[in-house]
């Protein structure tokens, strides 16, 4: 049976107790970045720190392992990186880039975590132009559209062509793919949100679904496939269910975010679980179809009566509406 996870923060908090007071005991982890260490213009900050104290080094993940662990969940997926940018951009700097990831991948398999969720967005990662759209009731959702952007030119590191990424992801996955076999760890890559290019110059691959069947084929591994974020997934097909079907029964799906969007990858907002475009009844269905074992977790929900908006699309009251509606799709599709 699919299992609900949630995305937790490194230390415990009361949404910790929040979600394990839904029911969830599943946990979708994030790094403990203590430094900023993102961009590649920064002068390597990474490399200032104790190499057993970088966020990625077995220390570090074993920590964050018992402190899940300790609260009574059970840590599936990370979903947090070392930085990346040198290595998707093919810049100097991109072999160091990548044993980071090879190390983190290592470390996980020590410790028993089989999935780590990436992505192959330059410079930008998820993207948003408004983070408070009125939307039912009076909460607020987060928004995109591209005429919106404030700065449409390109960046300091000029046009960066899709197939150059295509260039920089095939020798990433050429050098991470032996390592994460041998620590059977998956490899679960997110769609660029929103799946759009260019933007500002910068090429976006990951955002079609031949595109993802490309990336599959690519390396021939079990441990290469996807993670399918069903609110940008949905912008790249009118049958996300036979997507699902599609990556499921190559059994390349080894992580889903459950959200929904309005609109276009051009000019879309995001909604509340039971409001968007998608049927998600048949989505839980399609998963239930292709014998889907893995972790699922709400992804980006409403800000709602009685919650602040600084974490945009992770409300905490938000994600125990979204929790809620997912078991009950689940009860529906698998009792």
């Amino acid at each position: 049976m699919i299992q609900i996870a949630e995305i937790l923060p490194p230390n415990p908090s009361p949404l910790w107790r929040m979600v394990k007071q839904c029911g969830v005991t599943n946990v979708v982890g994030m790094m403990d970045f203590k430094t900023e260490v993102a961009a590649p213009s920064d002068d390597d900050k990474a490399k200032k720190l104790e190499p057993a104290k970088l966020p990625w080094s077995y220390e570090s993940l074993a920590k964050l392992k018992h402190n899940y662990e300790s609260s009574g969940f059970s840590f599936d997926v990370l979903e947090s990186r070392p930085p990346l940018n040198k290595a998707k951009l093919g810049l100097e700097g991109r072999d160091e880039e990548i044993e980071s990831a090879c190390e983190l991948i290592r470390n996980l398999g020590k410790l028993g975590v089989p999935v780590w969720c990436y992505e192959w967005m330059p410079i930008f990662n998820w993207m948003r132009t408004n983070v408070a759209v009125p939307t039912r009731g009076g909460a607020v959702v987060t928004g995109f559209n591209y005429n919106d952007l404030p700065d449409k030119g390109p960046t300091e590191y000029g046009e960066v062509s899709e197939e150059k990424l295509w260039e920089t992801l095939q020798y990433f996955l050429e050098k991470v793919i032996p390592v994460a076999e041998e620590a059977n760890v998956k490899l679960a890559m997110h769609p660029d949100d929103p799946p759009l290019s260019p933007i500002r110059g910068l090429g976006r691959i990951m955002r079609s679904v031949d595109n993802y069947q490309r990336l599959i084929d690519m390396v021939d591994s079990p441990m290469n496939g996807i993670a399918l974020c069903q609110g940008n997934f949905t912008m790249m097909t009118d049958d996300l269910p036979g997507v699902i079907r599609h990556f499921g029964e190559q059994d390349k799906i080894f992580f889903v975010h459950m959200r929904d969007v309005k609109g276009t990858p051009e000019n879309f907002v995001e909604t509340f679980h039971d409001d968007g475009k998608t049927d998600m009844l048949a989505c839980m269905k399609a998963y239930k179809d292709i014998g889907f074992n893995g972790v699922l977790r709400p992804d980006h929900v409403p800000t709602m009566e009685g919650d602040t908006n600084d974490n945009a699309g992770y409300s905490a009251i938000g994600r125990l509406f979204a929790i809620g509606y997912i078991k009950g799709l689940r009860q529906a599709v698998y009792d």
